[in-house]
């Protein structure tokens, strides 16, 4: 009885040595844990402490700041947890696709529907 060596190809060992270690994904959860805190800090200096100094300044751009903190955590989501970053071109092209898709469908709705609201006003 002969022992086989299992066999090594190139596809394989590529694909098994890409995914990252525990010690990247404590980093990336540090790292959201960081952005929520952020995101509440943009969110009290901007809202509830609007008459402040800072939170003067903040308070036109709370929601744009919020919105580019939130779609930076979903890019480090998609990216490690979801295994976006490591998956083959094909998948990672796929899932941008219809993340564009919907997104313009959101923002043609916002737009729909502030039109809608601006020419009820004007009507009424």
């Amino acid at each position: 009885m002969t022992a086989h060596a299992p066999s090594a190809s190139p596809v394989t060992d590529a694909h098994e040595h890409a995914h990252p270690g525990v010690g990247t994904y404590v980093k990336v959860g540090l790292i959201l844990f960081a952005l929520t805190a952020a995101e509440v800090a943009v969110y009290e200096f901007g809202y509830e402490h609007a008459n402040a100094g800072f939170g003067a300044l903040l308070h036109p751009v709370v929601v744009p700041v919020l919105l580019a903190l939130s779609a930076l955590k979903f890019a480090l989501v998609a990216m490690f947890y979801m295994h976006l970053k490591q998956d083959s071109k094909l998948l990672t092209g796929v899932f941008v696709f219809s993340l564009a898709i919907a997104t313009i469908v959101i923002l043609a709705l916002a737009a729909l529907f502030a039109y809608h609201y601006t020419f009820q006003k004007l009507i009424h």
